[in-house]
């Protein structure tokens, strides 16, 4: 079994936000599969996507100081200013994080850790709506 959908993902500040119940429910065709994988895809050069602590909201504030401090805004050497001086840092965080994710599916569930969350790293100030493009793929239950 095969589906795909398009989702957006409202507006969010700079910062790290976990997003994974806003993902599940708008994919309830999920219960139906009994083993399988999602694939998350954002289609955005200015944000990325990764897993990981999802009850600490001092990790995520961590995550951005880490981030702002390995990839500072302003730098002389930038030559792609013309967005702002928070896009080029966008461009080279999203591209450390990665755009997609892969994650299994047991029962009708993401398959992942207790303490894991599906993270939107929204690295501009400004960086509107998110598009995510979901592929589910795996085997029907027989529910």
């Amino acid at each position: 079994m095969w589906i795909q959908k398009e989702i957006q993902i409202k507006q969010k500040s700079r910062g790290f936000h976990i997003i994974t119940d806003e993902i599940l429910n708008k994919l309830i065709e999920i219960k139906d599969i009994e083993v399988g994988l999602m694939n998350v895809f954002i289609k955005h050069t200015s944000a990325s996507l990764t897993i990981n602590e999802n009850a600490d909201p001092t990790v995520r504030q961590d995550f951005e100081s880490y981030f702002n401090k390995a990839v500072p805004e302003n730098e002389p050497y930038y030559k792609h200013t013309l967005e702002g001086s928070d896009d080029l840092p966008a461009h080279l965080k999203a591209s450390i994080l990665g755009s997609s994710l892969n994650i299994p599916i047991t029962n009708g569930r993401l398959n992942i850790g207790i303490w894991q969350g599906i993270y939107l790293c929204e690295h501009r100030n400004m960086g509107g709506s998110r598009n995510l493009l979901i592929t589910l793929s795996g085997q029907k239950s027989e529910n």
